[in-house]
């Protein structure tokens, strides 16, 4: 079985230990502390508080495991720290210049749980990504979409 890192940037780490600090420091007491109080008020069969409560511990401890085997899988790699060499890599920012429309767009190459496309964040397994991945600055690139083929051209690579 062969196991491999999943690339994640110094910020998609951090925010991920943000959450879970949130989780286990303060989420996790409350909803004890609502169960306890559940408890006192009776027959637990029909107690919607607590039920509810436990429903939500349930997810708490779910989403715990699964941000402690993301930080665990991954590997945190932070660009600024890496030679820039004019080439397209995981975390590097790049601004493309879209032949068709001559307008530019700027995306951030990040990790599959970082990706949020309106704030330019893209998945290192988009199809854009995959596209301009090893690429440099000048190259001109076809990008495969449902709606026809895009044409860009590699403005900028910045490790920012």
């Amino acid at each position: 079985m062969s196991f491999t890192k999943v690339p994640m940037t110094v910020h998609g780490a951090e925010s991920l230990r943000a959450e879970l600090t949130e989780l286990k420091s303060v989420t996790r007491p409350k909803i004890s502390a609502a169960i306890a109080e559940a408890r006192e008020h009776g027959d637990l069969k029909e107690n919607a508080e607590y039920h509810a409560a436990r429903e939500q511990q349930s997810f708490c401890e779910g989403r715990i495991k699964e941000i402690e085997g993301k930080l665990a899988d991954s590997e945190v790699i932070d660009v600024t720290k890496i030679e820039p060499t004019g080439r397209v890599i995981f975390g590097t920012t790049v601004t493309l210049y879209n032949l068709d429309t001559e307008k530019t767009v700027t995306y951030r190459i990040v990790g599959e749980d970082e990706a949020d496309v309106p704030a330019g964040m893209i998945s290192v397994i988009s199809p854009i990504a995959r596209a301009i991945m090893g690429k440099y600055e000048g190259d001109e690139i076809v990008v495969k979409a449902p709606a026809g083929d895009l044409e860009y051209e590699i403005e900028s690579i910045k490790h920012i």
